[in-house]
């Protein structure tokens, strides 16, 4: 490895501010004492908190489970929440808001649950359960989910869920060329075969997810080290019908800084293509290309990389700013709230796109297409089902201010702010300003729908 990165290895924690976890993962296989630790032993002192020195746990982990070992770094309280953390330790319903605002979510969200009551006297529920990915994460008490045991559309068990299900932590898979071609270099013998394994391949230099392309001589990670085809984490290795991923990691491209909030303007991650078909390893049933209409899958929403938005979609979704306001155009038409695919693998052209300055706010285009993320986030939310905004009220603002519990007059009704304080609310938002949408906004799947 070369010094300059050995060092940037070892001031990891430093970096909070710079938007990024490069120093340590460098799109692949990090440095092996990170995550795990030999003999629980360093100077005699457990490096496993949870278990006394000289012991430890499956895989050699330095957390008590493999999520747990995760948000070790990928964990901290709300007052240092920033740059690559994906869980708010110390966020409380009602009390401490989530504050994370990474693309994917903060997962303090399925810890919250929020209770209320509506005008009527009526009991609102949101539980925490619903809000997101239930990864098990013991030593930060996050728990499986006890309602969906398996994952919808599919049967990947609830009590299995990690981290490492979706995120490759060995980061195998890379990029090799300005086409976009993953590769996954394996000794034969080893592992679940996937179409992209290789017995040589080039060594993985850098991350994939900023834009970086590869070289003759070096690839580079692919998105987020998701887990591409042959993928199969250890602990449901043998399981009955668990099956190694069949599709590999999406093309898309984010920018170096994404954990902000978005009071002024967008993170905009560029989707290029392959979100929703990566999705399917686990959902298989809820994934649905247009091509498969005639296969019975009409009555479900289309999300793929086929599924282009067409003409009417994609006039709706250009025009809409909000609530009976068509008077947008295609320049400024995009919203993190609501984004789609571009339909390309053209990393230099994502990458230019992949911006928090406002400056790439073009909407749609014909080669555009729906996809899972442009309803839901890949983490957690602060709404049921995962969903960017809830879909389980008529009203997203109420006279023109944000819900939530303690308002005075409609904006404290129970339906609308289903138990959240308006911070909290707002939130889930990222902090735009409810000016931003209609006095009485309606949901945000109109912004392709166009019903309101």
């Amino acid at each position: 490895m070369k010094a300059s990165k050995i060092l940037a290895a070892a001031a990891v924690l430093t970096l909070a501010a710079s938007g990024s976890a490069l120093a340590f993962h460098d799109g692949g296989a990090a440095y092996c004492e990170g995550c795990h630790t030999m003999h629980n032993s360093s100077g005699n002192v457990a490096m496993n908190k949870g278990k006394a020195a000289l012991t430890g746990v499956n895989y050699l982990l330095q957390g008590s489970d493999q999520s747990s070992t995760c948000l070790n770094c990928h964990g901290a309280t709300a007052a240092k929440a920033g740059s690559y953390h994906v869980l708010s330790s110390d966020a409380t319903a009602g009390g401490t808001v989530p504050s994370n605002y990474t693309p994917g979510g903060d997962f303090a969200w399925v810890k919250e649950t929020f209770t209320t009551t509506n005008s009527r006297g009526g009991a609102v529920t949101s539980k925490g359960e619903r809000h997101g990915h239930n990864i098990v994460a013991a030593d930060f008490g996050i728990t499986a989910d006890t309602t969906l045991t398996t994952a919808p559309g599919g049967n990947y068990p609830a009590g299995n869920l990690a981290c490492s299900s979706c995120h490759d932590p060995h980061g195998k898979f890379r990029i090799v060329d300005a086409n976009g071609t993953i590769q996954r270099p394996v000794v034969a013998g080893t592992g679940n075969a996937g179409a992209t394994d290789v017995n040589k391949s080039l060594p993985i230099d850098g991350s994939g997810s900023y834009g970086a392309m590869p070289t003759a001589t070096e690839a580079v990670g692919v998105y987020r080290l998701l887990g591409g085809q042959g993928y199969l984490p250890d602990s449901v290795t043998g399981v009955a019908g668990i099956q190694p991923f069949a599709a590999d990691p999406p093309t898309a491209v984010a920018p170096s800084t994404y954990n902000r909030k978005e009071t002024t303007t967008d993170t905009r991650v560029a989707y290029g293509t392959g979100m929703s078909e990566w999705c399917t390893n686990c959902h298989t049933k809820i994934h649905n290309s247009a091509a498969a209409y005639d296969a019975g899958t009409s009555f479900i929403h289309p999300a793929s990389s086929d599924s282009k938005l067409g003409t009417t979609i994609l006039a709706n979704y250009n025009a809409y700013l909000k609530s009976a306001d068509f008077s947008g155009g295609v320049a400024t038409a995009y919203t993190s709230m609501v984004p789609f695919e571009e339909g390309t693998k053209d990393r230099a052209a994502l990458a230019a796109h992949a911006v928090i300055d406002g400056s790439q706010v073009a909407g749609a285009d014909a080669q555009s297409n729906v996809m899972c993320l442009s309803c839901h986030r890949a983490h957690a939310t602060g709404w049921d089902s995962m969903t960017r905004w809830t879909n389980k009220t008529e009203f997203l603002t109420v006279g023109g201010v944000y819900p939530g519990v303690g308002l005075s007059g409609e904006a404290g009704y129970g339906e609308y702010n289903q138990g959240k304080t308006q911070a909290e609310v707002q939130a889930t938002f990222y902090d735009r300003p409810a000016s931003v949408y209609a006095t009485y906004q309606r949901s945000l799947c109109n912004k392709c729908h166009a019903k309101d």
